[in-house]
């Protein structure tokens, strides 16, 4: 079943015995299986399984029993691996035959689940449901949603410039909502900037700006990582500005004029633009898709190499690409 068909079947109130969430996005995946247990446990707690504390005999002993204290007994069962068909079956039966038993299977990582989800009928009163990557339109909405949940005001635009900050990854996004509800303001650009982008005293994309302009970084760099900033996230962020930078030159060679909103779908403010424009135009296309060869590269090493350094390495690796751009 899709994301959308299980919504609308949730606002008719439509239940089942047992639950099953996976797919593409992690954020969704844990959302939906948070937001039903607590639905379906209508006050009561949540018994929550994760990763390898899952024992197939304590699941069923749970479900099993009788509810003394409870009116039902939910089980979470989160996992990154798969489990054995005969075990899920068996918990499916036991959820039918004792209704006031629910259980839920939040599937997570890059496991393929999908052998697992034939368990999921609507005979035995299951349901499978697949998250895939939600197209940006979805996914601001999402957002907003969930902004307006917490009481953060934040725009449609700013939420874009959040969302692609982050490498389109939902959890990074909501994670820093919770930062940014404390200020209690209308949250713009410059914030986000200031809030998220940053690590301590030094702004990564004050950083990016100096990286590719010529500007020696050493300093910067020393301090972000030092502050605790994942040498794979700095990374990304990094491949993030490039794909920026590659999408504004493109535009200014093929339309002769800068247009952020049509090249984002929402507007930036003039210094950031300027910046980013300003910087674009001092490359050519190839030297940009070299760009990238190098910080997919380096990523690639980070995460294949377990005997690196992998602060050192990175610092190097940066210096070494901030003197070619001098």
């Amino acid at each position: 079943m899709y994301k959308n068909q299980f919504d609308k079947e949730q606002s008719q109130n439509k239940k089942y015995q047992a639950y099953m969430f996976y797919g593409q996005n992690d954020y969704l995946i844990e959302e939906y299986s948070k937001n039903i247990s607590t639905y379906l446990a209508n006050g009561d707690d949540v018994y929550k399984v994760y990763f390898d504390d899952y024992n197939y005999n304590d699941c069923v002993n749970y479900l099993s029993a009788s509810s003394l204290f409870s009116t039902s007994n939910i089980l979470l069962i989160k996992t990154n691996k798969k489990i054995n068909k005969k075990e899920i079956d068996s918990l499916i039966r036991i959820c039918n035959t004792n209704t006031d038993s629910r259980v839920i299977f939040s599937c997570v990582g890059d496991t393929d689940f999908r052998s697992m989800a034939k368990s999921f009928t609507q005979k035995n009163l299951s349901v499978e449901v697949a998250f895939y990557q939600p197209k940006e339109y979805e996914a601001i909405d999402i957002l907003n949603k969930k902004a307006l949940e917490i009481g953060l005001k934040i725009g449609q635009q700013e939420l874009g410039y959040l969302y692609n900050m982050h490498q389109k990854d939902l959890s990074l996004c909501v994670n820093d909502f919770n930062k940014l509800s404390i200020l209690n303001q209308q949250i713009s650009v410059n914030i986000i900037n200031q809030q998220c982008f940053g690590m301590g005293s030094v702004n990564v994309d004050d950083f990016f700006i100096k990286l590719f302009s010529g500007i020696n970084i050493n300093r910067d760099l020393y301090m972000l990582l030092e502050e605790g900033i994942n040498e794979i996230y700095l990374i990304n962020q990094t491949t993030g500005f490039i794909q920026q930078l590659f999408n504004i030159n493109s535009y200014i060679k093929i339309y002769g004029q800068l247009n952020i909103q049509e090249i984002w779908g929402y507007k930036l403010p003039p210094k950031i633009a300027k910046d980013r424009a300003d910087i674009a135009m001092r490359f050519r296309l190839d030297q940009i898709l070299d760009m990238f060869s190098f910080f997919q590269t380096l990523e690639l090493e980070l995460k294949t190499k377990t005997t690196l350094d992998t602060n050192s390495y990175t610092q190097a690796c940066f210096r070494k690409f901030s003197a070619t751009l001098r």
